[in-house]
């Protein structure tokens, strides 16, 4: 029986533990273009709002897209007065080329971005960011469209955004309230493997994404805010809607065809680190039921279909034999990939074979059906034969779906993958930087823009003078540190990490925002 800890998967989620003085829990990033009035102001009330009321270290990067007025001067100015901010340019324009680049060389577990218009009130950062922060949620969202959000938008926009919605749900099977919400995060581990399964670089980047991390079983937390339109927005609307339409149609055939690797985004069953020893936990039977009848239907019709032709010359016997042969190797095939989700060619031909030994259970059923049939009249009607081989089909569903789930598909992962592919191997082949990211990094990641993902260092541990796990310790005394991922352990296990963050302001108060 399947598992939700299966190879190649993601580890549980785990409250991230006490991180480095120098590294930033939160990192914002601001993607802009050509927005010279707006980005100061912007920058300014966001770092207000992060000093005043997040009680962790956090860092604002100005991500410009191939700007052509003065906002990298702007943003260059920022980054020279205040610590927190920092300045990152790429040559090629595209929002999501921008937040995939600077999220991709962050060294902060937890990514974020918001508009610079800043039309989402800043009070609805704190509990975005908080289910990621304590390993409840892999992404969170902003959203315009829950019962309790406040939204003051024009009737075109607020239209053309529940149309979107709608088509997401209607064409994708998207469960999450509002995809274009410019209010966003998730967690690094997260984004280090879904990033490089996101293909769009422009606005259709957050639906691909929620697309994919909802498909993959992965945690979408949302959260009601507070919005006020932007009248001033540069947003090409119909352009973007048109490439949004685009995106959906490739993103549906992607998934219809099962040419994503959504295995490796798969959490293990139960975040609690006693239920991470449960074995034969069953995995999605609501889901793999709903498949299993559509293929089931379809494969009977097929079946029908054929045997009627093969019957025009030969006789039921045969007729039968062959279309059921037919039948069901094309059943096999479509169930394991759309009922079962085992993508790739390893594997395939032994679960032709063993789907043919489920075949011949069939063929018994059917056939002795027909043996009984033709006992009980000399000459049974067509329309008999057809209502006899239905019910027996459907008595052969039902133990091929027990077989298939228990014995031909009982393991979805391809016997054809190769280990050394997976996430976990290639996090162990990642060398380890033992001064960690560097400010370097950003200029290296802007030359790699739309380039192959490249995975990140590790961070440092603590170097804090007063941090009572500090490698150098205030009276001198230096000590051995390993360095390890948030949630994992130095032996490169993952373990139950609920070391609270420790506030960088702890006696901050939040007088509220005056604005």
């Amino acid at each position: 029986m399947r598992t939700d800890s299966s190879p190649g998967t993601l580890p549980a989620r785990e409250h991230l533990p006490a991180v480095t003085a120098g590294t930033p829990v939160l990192d914002v990033v601001i993607p802009v273009y050509n927005e010279e009035k707006d980005l100061q102001p912007c920058v300014q009330r966001l770092h207000d709002h992060l000093t005043r009321t997040f009680p962790y270290s956090f860092r604002i990067t100005v991500a410009d897209n191939a700007s052509t007025d003065s906002t990298p001067v702007v943003a260059q100015r920022l980054e020279a007065r205040i610590p927190e901010v920092k300045n990152f340019r790429l040559e090629q324009k595209g929002r999501g080329r921008a937040l995939r680049t600077v999220w991709s060389a962050s060294d902060a577990p937890i990514l974020a971005y918001m508009d610079v218009d800043l039309s989402t009130d800043l009070n609805a950062l704190l509990p975005l960011v908080a289910p990621l922060i304590s390993g409840h949620s892999d992404l969170a969202i902003g959203s315009r469209l829950a019962r309790s959000s406040r939204v003051v938008r024009g009737p075109k926009r607020e239209l053309i955004s529940r149309a979107y919605n709608l088509i997401l749900r209607g064409s994708l099977q998207a469960r999450f309230s509002d995809a274009q919400c410019g209010f966003k995060a998730i967690r690094r581990d997260v984004a280090q493997v879904l990033l490089p399964l996101v293909e769009d670089t422009g606005w259709f980047f957050d639906t691909e994404m929620l697309v994919l991390a909802e498909r993959a079983g992965l945690r979408i937390h949302e959260v009601p805010v507070d919005w006020v339109d932007d009248p001033n927005s540069t947003v090409h609307i119909v352009k973007t809607a048109t490439d949004d339409l685009k995106g959906v149609w490739r993103v549906g055939k992607a998934l219809a065809t099962g040419s994503l690797s959504l295995d490796r985004l798969t959490r293990p069953f139960g975040d609690d680190p006693r239920d991470r020893d449960i074995q034969d936990v069953p995995k999605g039977l609501a889901r793999q039921l709903v498949g299993f009848c559509v293929v089931g239907g379809l494969s009977t019709l097929f079946y029908l279909l054929l045997y009627s032709g093969f019957r025009q010359f030969s006789g039921s016997q045969v007729a039968n034999a062959l279309a059921l042969l037919v039948s069901a190797v094309a059943n096999t095939a479509a169930n394991r990939r759309l009922t079962f989700g085992v993508r790739g060619r390893g594997g395939a031909i032994k679960h032709q074979a063993q789907g043919l030994v489920v075949f011949g259970i069939g063929l018994a059923l059917t056939s002795g059906s027909l043996v009984a049939l033709n006992a009980a009249s000399s000459d049974p009607a067509h329309s008999t034969e057809l209502a006899v081989l239905i019910a027996a089909n459907l008595a052969a569903t039902v133990l091929r779906f027990l077989l298939f789930r228990v014995w031909v598909f009982s393991d979805r992962r391809d016997d054809g993958d190769d280990p050394a592919t997976t996430p976990a191997a290639v996090a162990a082949d990642t060398p380890v930087h033992p001064a960690g990211p560097s400010p370097a990094m950003y200029t290296t990641a802007s030359a790699q823009a739309g380039g192959p993902f490249v995975p990140l260092p590790q961070r440092p541990v603590s170097h804090h003078p007063h941090h009572p796990h500090s490698a150098t310790h205030a009276h001198g005394a230096t000590d051995t540190t390993t360095q390890f991922r948030a949630g994992e352990a130095a032996d490169g296990t993952w373990r139950d990490a609920t070391m609270q963050l420790q506030p960088v302001r702890p006696h901050d108060t939040d007088p509220g925002d005056a604005r």
